[in-house]
Order: structure tokens, then C-alpha cells, then sequence
């Protein structure tokens, strides 16, 4: 019986040694540190751009195909055009319209500056004709205290003062109005020039249209599946296809037990799970800022109910090292392994 008990103690004290051993080795702590930090959560990633018109309209040709290698500036889909080639045309006519009233209102500022003119010398005459008139005034007035004159030649130089004063104050008044005309036409012109601005603005908001009825590929890249239909009616925003550039990178989700030694610019080998035979370097290009938890849309509550600690997942982008062979096969989405020497300081 004592045998047993020794015995039975012997297997549950290596039983628990074990289980202690392989959480050591499972969370990688000592003794089972290891200068390489591997992890399998990783996956291959790249810039998937959706394409979309700005416009909406019915599609008028489908250029391109599942699949397709395509080039930037290749147009991918255009659109019916009919419509937005008529509105450039509108608003090239009413640019035209603009300018041609523009151009006919050059000359009445001229007019009005000759106006002013003439009404600047006909107040200096009235001016003259005034000053005379009351000169004269004077004089008669003068003779008839002395009796040199009669009453008669004193009212008819009495008359003609008056009506040098009225001549004088209507040219004044001419001068004036010929002024405000002037300032008139000033504002006027400044209307003018703001409609034909507003006119090639229209223009340039036309042609712009035009050019997006011409859906084309903002970079070399591949296109996904295709959505668009020839005679399709599409609006603004409606998803036609994909295109995904050549640029590639991982991101890799490490424990955050396995982040104390990770720096960037350390080494990493990367491994596809859809071609184990092909191994891909790259370095560690940085860090995200916080825990995978923190960006998901619900991040969970550690302060309520039971708890249950559960290890923590830094992403780290990789990026790869550039002339490797069959880097085509890197696809977005598909997974990896990604295996970083902590040897080798960042």
C-alpha cells in the first residue's frame, strides 16, 4: 500500500509538472523563451480599392473583365454620355452669352467718360455765364441808385442772373448725373464679369462631369469580380468592381507575450499556408498602437460579470523585402506564419 501511495504520488507530481511545462511552452515563458517569436495568426494584406461612379446614369460599355490585369488611366466602364455632353454644350453657350455682354458693355463707360466730359465743360460755362450775369447785376443796380439806368434794364439783368444760376445748377446737376452713370456702368460691368466667371465655372463643372462618365483604373493593378452590366443603371456610389495594386504586406497578430523583444526593423520569414514550400522574407516595419480589442466595434467589458484573462493580440505590419521570386502568389486575405529573429536589434 505505502508502494502505491508513492507511486500514485509520483505520477500526480509528473502529471502537474507536465501541465505546468506545456503552459510554460504554450505562453512561452522561461524556460521555454526562444530568441524566434512565431505566430500563425497572420494573414497577407493589401490595398483593396472599390470603384464607383460619381454619376449616375446607364452603363454604355463595359470595357474589362474578371480578373483583368489593367493599367492606370484604362478605362474601365463608361457610362451614357448623351446627357452631360449637352449640359457642357448649355454651359458653353452661356459662357459665350457672358462674354458677348461683357464685350458690348466696354464701350458705355467710354460714353458715360464723354458725357462727364462735355457736362465738366458745361458747368465751367455756366460757371462763367453765372459770374457774368451777376457782375452785370451789380453794375445795373449800381447805375439805377444814381438814376443812370431804368428800372426795366435792372429787371432784365435781374432775370438774366436767375436764369445764369439755374443754368448753372442744372449742369452741375447733369455732371452729377452723368457721374452716378458712370458708377452705374462700373457695377455693371463688375456683374458682367462676375456672371462669366460663374459661366466658366459651370463649364469646368460640365466637363468635369463628362470626364466621370469615363470610369478608368486609378493605378496598375488587378481587378476583382465585376459588378457593372452593360445598360445597367447606376447611381453615385454604386460598387462596379475592385482593383487591388501589386503592393503587398502582413499583418501579423503576436500574443502580447511574445511582443517584449519585437522592435521594428527585426527580420521576419514569412511562410503561405497555400504554398508551405515557398518562404518569403521581410522586416518588421511597425507596431500598431494598441491591442486588436481596442479597434473592434465591441470591445468587451472586463469589469462586469466573471472574469476570464485571455491573451492579447498585438497586429505588427511586415513589410517584404523587395526582388523575391513568386510574389504573385502573395494574395490578399490568404494566411501565413510569420517567424521574427529578436536577435537581430531593429
Amino acid at each position: 500500500m505505502k508502494f502505491l501511495r508513492s507511486a500514485a504520488t509520483i505520477v500526480a507530481i509528473a502529471v502537474g509538472v507536465t501541465g505546468i511545462a506545456t503552459v510554460l511552452y504554450a505562453w512561452r515563458l522561461p524556460p521555454f523563451t526562444s530568441v524566434e517569436q512565431s505566430t500563425d495568426n497572420a494573414y497577407v494584406r493589401g490595398r483593396v480599392t472599390i470603384l464607383a461612379p460619381q454619376l449616375a446614369g446607364y452603363i454604355a460599355e463595359v470595357a474589362v473583365q474578371d480578373f483583368q490585369e489593367v493599367k492606370k488611366g484604362q478605362i474601365l466602364v463608361r457610362l451614357d454620355d448623351r446627357i452631360y455632353q449637352q449640359k457642357l454644350d448649355q454651359a458653353k453657350a452661356t459662357l459665350e452669352g457672358q462674354k458677348a455682354a461683357l464685350a458690348s458693355s466696354e464701350q458705355q463707360p467710354l460714353s458715360a467718360e464723354a458725357k462727364i466730359r462735355a457736362g465738366e465743360a458745361s458747368v465751367r460755362a455756366a460757371k462763367v455765364t453765372r459770374d457774368n450775369a451777376e457782375a452785370n447785376d451789380q453794375r445795373i443796380e449800381y447805375l439805377n441808385t444814381r438814376g443812370a439806368t431804368t428800372q426795366s434794364n435792372l429787371d432784365q439783368a435781374q432775370s438774366g442772373l436767375e436764369q445764369a444760376r439755374a443754368a448753372y445748377v442744372q449742369a452741375t446737376t447733369n455732371l452729377d448725373v452723368a457721374q452716378q452713370d458712370l458708377q452705374g456702368m462700373l457695377v455693371h460691368r463688375q456683374t458682367l464679369e462676375s456672371a462669366v466667371a460663374a459661366a466658366e465655372a459651370a463649364v469646368q463643372l460640365a466637363t468635369i462631369d463628362l470626364m466621370n462618365t469615363r470610369i478608368e483604373a486609378p493605378e496598375d493593378g488587378k481587378l476583382g469580380e465585376i459588378g457593372a452590366r452593360l445598360g445597367q443603371y447606376v447611381g453615385a456610389g454604386t460598387q462596379l468592381m475592385a482593383i487591388v495594386p501589386p503592393k503587398r504586406w502582413v499583418i501579423a497578430n503576436f500574443k502580447e507575450t511574445q511582443i517584449r523583444r519585437i522592435r521594428p526593423g527585426m527580420p521576419a520569414k514569412v511562410v503561405l499556408d497555400a504554398a508551405p514550400d515557398l518562404n518569403f522574407t521581410g522586416k518588421i516595419e511597425t507596431l500598431a498602437p494598441a491591442t486588436g480589442s481596442e479597434f473592434s466595434v465591441l470591445r468587451p467589458d472586463n469589469a462586469t460579470g466573471n472574469f476570464t484573462k485571455v491573451a492579447q493580440r498585438l497586429p505588427i505590419r511586415i513589410k517584404f523585402d523587395e526582388g523575391q521570386p513568386n510574389v504573385e502568389r502573395l494574395l490578399p486575405g490568404l494566411s501565413v506564419t510569420v517567424t521574427v529573429d529578436t536577435s537581430h536589434g531593429g
